[in-house]
C-alpha cells in the first residue's frame, strides 16, 4: 500500500474456507488491534461471510515501513473453530519528506588571499524518504549582485564548498551565502539554510599617501610653521594591519604635523628658505603600517620656492683697473663693468650708473659715460698722459627689486702713454734752424770734449729714451757722439788737411714706436789756442766787475749747501735709528739714485719712479769766477714724480762737460 493511501481506502481480503456447513461454517472475523486499519465484515445470510480491510489512518512509511496484521475467522459451532491469516502490509514511499540540513546557518573562516581549491566546509543534509526520493542535490541560490559562483565551488553531490575566485577582505568583509539541498523525487522538495563566511585579514595592502592643498612655489622668506600641503594617509587593511605612522626621510626645512589621525601638515621647519642655494625641495613621506611584517609607500612631494629680492648685486672685484691708450678716440668702449646678482627675473636685472664724482674739479660726467644696461664705459673725450695719468669713479649697480639693492665698484683709469711727443733741445742750443757754434783748439788731443747736446721728451718710459747721433756730415772721422749722454768729442788729432770750420748736425730720436726725433745743427771752429775759446766760451761775456758780486752768490750757496747736508744727515741718522726700532717698518725715507750712465731714479715710500732723464737733459747755468773756477747749477727740467724740481750747485776748476 502506499503511504500515500487515503483513509477509508478498502481492500477485501481473502474469504476463509470452513468444512463445515450450516451453523458450524465460518460465521466471522476478527482483526487483530492496530493505529492503522479497521476490519468491515459483510455478511450474505447464510451464504458466506466476507470482510474488508479499510485504512482508518494515514499511512506513514517514514514512521512504520511495515505494518503486521493477524485476521482470525471464526465458526458458528460450539464450541467455535478459527483460523487465522498473517497480513504483512509494505508501505510504499512517496516523497513526502523534504531534504533536512544538519545546520540551519553555517560559519566557517577564511584567510584573503586563499589558494584556489581551498576546501571551506562541507554542507550536510537528510531525507526520510527512500530511494529516489532521498538523494540530494545541493546548489547556491539568490545569485544577485554577489554572485557565490565567483568566489566559491559547490560540489552538487558532496555538499563541499570550496574558493574558487580570489577573496579580498578589502573587497569583502564577510560572504553570506545561500544554499539548497534538492531531492530527486516527484515532485522534488527542497530545503534551504545559509552558509556565512568571514575572511580574515592580511597585512597586504600597504599605506596610500594622498596630498592636497599643496601650496607651490612657497617663497624663501616664508615663515616657521607656514603650512605647505596636507597630507592624508589610508591603509585599506584592517585592525593593526591598517593603524599607520607617517614620517619625512633625509635632511629638508619642513615637517609633518599630526592633526587628526591618519591627518597631517606638512609645514616649514628651519626657514627662512634660500632659493638661490636650493630653488626646489624633493620632500620623501614615508608611511608604515603596524602589520606583521609591515607594509609602507614612499611619496615624493616636489616644493618649489619663490624668489625674494634678498641679494644685492656683487661685483668680481671692489676695484676695476682700467687701461686706456692716450688720443684713443672719443666715443670708444674703454671697459665694460658687469654685476651678477643671484636673484631671479625682476630681482635680476640690473641697470648701472656712475656716482657723481669729480677729478681735479673736472665731472666725471664730462669724461666718460656708462650704458645703464649692458655697463660699458665709453669715453667722452681724448685723453693726454701728459696732462692726465689717473683717475678714479664708482660706478653703482641696482636691481629692479622691490625694494630695490645696489653694490659700488671703484673703476681706476690708468692712461698709457702714447709716443706723441718729439724730442725738445735744451739751452743753450737752439733746434735746427739757428746757427749754434762750438771752438775748439787745434791742439785739441783725440777725445776732447767739444759739446754736450741735452734733450728732453714730454713722454715719459721708453718713449722718452734719447739717443743722439750725427746724422751729417756723412763719415765723418774727426768727431763722434755718445749715444745716450750726446757728448761730442774729438775722435783723433787735428792735421793741416782737415777744415777750420766743421758744420754738424745731431739727430736726437727717442724710443717709441714710431720714433720721433729733433736735430740740431752745430758749427765747430778750429782756433788757435786756448785763450781764444775762453773768451768766446758759450758766447756768454763776463766782465771782471761781476766777480765780486758771484763770490757772494758763491758765499751763499756754500753755506745753503752746507746747511742742507748737516741737516740731511742729522735727519739721515735719526731716520736709521728710528728704523732699528722697527717704527720704520711702513714708511721709508725718499732716496735719489745715479746710474752709471748719468740717469738717477727716485723713490719714496713703497713707491719707486725711474725717470728716465740723462744728465744731459738738466738745465744748466755756468759762469766763470777768477782764477779760472766755474760755478754751474743744474735744476730738472721739471717736476719728477709729481713731487718738486731738485738742483744742485757745483764748483769745478774745469769747464762742465
Amino acid at each position: 500500500m502506499s503511504e500515500s493511501s487515503y483513509v477509508g481506502e478498502r481492500h477485501p481480503l481473502s474469504i476463509a474456507d470452513d468444512a463445515d456447513v450450516g451453523i458450524n461454517s465460518v460465521k466471522t472475523y476478527k482483526l487483530n488491534p492496530n493505529d492503522h486499519f479497521s476490519l468491515d465484515i459483510q455478511s450474505n445470510g447464510d451464504q458466506s461471510v466476507s470482510a474488508e480491510l479499510v485504512l482508518q489512518k494515514a499511512l506513514d512509511r517514514e514512521k512504520q515501513a511495515v505494518i503486521e496484521l493477524t485476521l482470525t475467522a471464526i465458526d458458528g459451532g460450539k464450541p467455535p473453530k478459527t483460523g487465522t491469516l498473517q497480513i504483512q502490509i509494505n508501505v510504499l514511499d512517496v516523497n513526502d519528506n523534504s531534504p533536512l540540513f544538519s545546520k540551519s546557518l553555517y560559519k566557517v573562516q577564511v584567510v584573503e588571499n586563499a589558494n584556489i581549491g581551498t576546501a571551506l566546509l562541507t554542507l550536510t543534509a537528510s531525507d526520510l524518504d527512500d530511494g529516489v526520493n532521498s538523494q540530494i542535490v545541493f546548489s547556491f541560490t539568490e545569485k544577485g549582485r554577489l554572485n557565490p559562483d565567483d568566489k566559491f565551488a559547490l560540489n552538487d553531490n558532496t555538499g563541499e564548498i570550496s574558493v574558487k575566485g580570489n577573496i579580498d577582505h578589502e573587497e569583502n568583509q564577510a560572504y553570506e551565502v545561500r544554499v539548497q539541498a534538492r531531492d530527486k523525487g516527484t515532485p522534488p522538495r527542497i530545503a534551504h539554510s545559509k552558509v556565512l563566511v568571514e575572511v580574515i585579514d592580511v597585512n597586504d595592502n600597504a599605506p596610500e599617501i594622498s596630498v592636497s592643498s599643496l601650496m607651490s612655489p612657497v617663497k624663501e622668506d616664508a615663515e616657521i610653521g607656514t603650512a605647505v600641503a596636507m597630507i592624508t594617509i589610508t591603509d585599506k587593511d584592517g585592525g593593526k594591519n591598517g593603524l599607520t605612522h607617517c614620517k619625512i626621510t633625509g635632511s629638508v626645512p619642513f615637517k609633518l604635523k599630526s592633526n587628526y589621525k591618519n591627518y597631517y601638515s606638512l609645514l616649514v621647519d628651519d626657514g627662512p628658505l634660500d632659493r638661490e642655494n636650493t630653488s626646489v625641495y624633493n620632500v620623501t613621506i614615508t608611511a608604515t603600517d603596524e602589520g606583521n611584517p609591515p607594509l609602507s609607500s614612499i611619496r615624493v612631494i616636489t616644493v618649489h620656492v619663490s624668489d625674494v629680492n634678498d641679494n644685492a648685486p656683487r661685483f668680481m672685484e671692489p676695484v676695476i683697473n682700467v687701461y686706456v691708450k692716450e688720443n684713443s678716440p672719443t666715443g670708444s668702449v674703454i671697459s665694460t663693468v658687469t654685476a651678477f646678482d643671484p636673484d631671479l627675473d625682476r630681482n635680476a636685472k640690473l641697470t648701472y650708473k656712475l656716482l657723481d664724482s669729480s677729478t681735479k674739479n673736472v665731472p666725471i660726467s664730462s669724461m666718460v659715460s656708462i650704458n645703464s644696461e649692458t655697463g660699458d664705459i665709453v669715453s667722452l673725450q681724448t685723453f693726454n698722459f701728459e696732462e692726465t695719468k689717473t683717475f678714479q669713479f664708482k660706478v653703482q649697480a641696482t636691481d629692479s627689486g622691490v625694494p630695490p639693492l645696489s653694490s659700488n665698484v671703484t673703476v681706476n683709469v690708468l692712461i698709457l702713454d702714447e709716443n706723441d711727443n718729439n724730442p725738445t733741445i735744451l739751452a743753450p742750443y737752439s733746434e735746427h734752424g739757428s746757427v749754434n757754434s762750438e771752438s775748439i783748439p787745434y791742439s785739441a788731443e783725440a777725445g776732447y770734449f767739444v759739446a754736450k747736446i741735452r734733450a728732453v721728451d714730454a713722454d715719459s718710459g721708453y718713449n722718452a729714451l734719447l739717443s743722439y747721433h750725427l746724422s751729417e756730415p756723412k763719415g765723418n772721422n774727426l768727431f763722434r757722439i755718445g749715444t745716450s749722454t750726446g757728448e761730442i768729442r774729438t775722435k783723433r788729432r787735428m792735421s793741416d788737411n782737415d777744415l777750420k770750420t766743421h758744420p754738424l748736425v745731431v739727430l736726437v730720436s727717442d724710443n717709441g714706436e714710431p720714433s720721433l726725433s729733433a736735430t740740431v745743427s752745430i758749427d765747430v771752429v778750429v782756433v788757435e789756442s786756448t785763450a781764444d775759446i775762453q773768451t768766446q766760451f758759450r758766447h756768454v761775456p763776463i766782465k771782471e766787475e761781476s766777480f765780486s758780486d758771484l763770490n757772494l752768490y758763491l758765499l751763499i750757496a756754500i753755506v745753503s749747501v752746507s746747511v742742507i747736508f748737516l741737516l740731511s744727515l742729522i735727519s739721515l741718522i735719526a731716520v736709521k735709528c728710528h728704523r732699528t726700532d722697527g717704527n720704520f717698518s711702513r714708511y721709508g725715507a725718499p732716496m735719489i739714485t745715479t746710474h752709471p750712465d748719468g740717469s738717477w731714479s727716485y723713490s719714496k715710500s713703497t713707491q719707486q719712479y725711474d725717470v728716465c732723464f740723462s744728465s744731459d737733459t738738466l738745465k744748466s747755468d755756468v759762469g766763470l769766477l777768477k782764477g779760472g773756477i766755474y760755478l754751474y747749477t743744474y735744476r730738472s727740467p721739471h717736476d719728477v714724480a709729481g713731487d718738486r724740481r731738485y738742483e744742485c750747485v757745483c764748483i769745478s776748476k774745469t769747464p762742465p762737460l
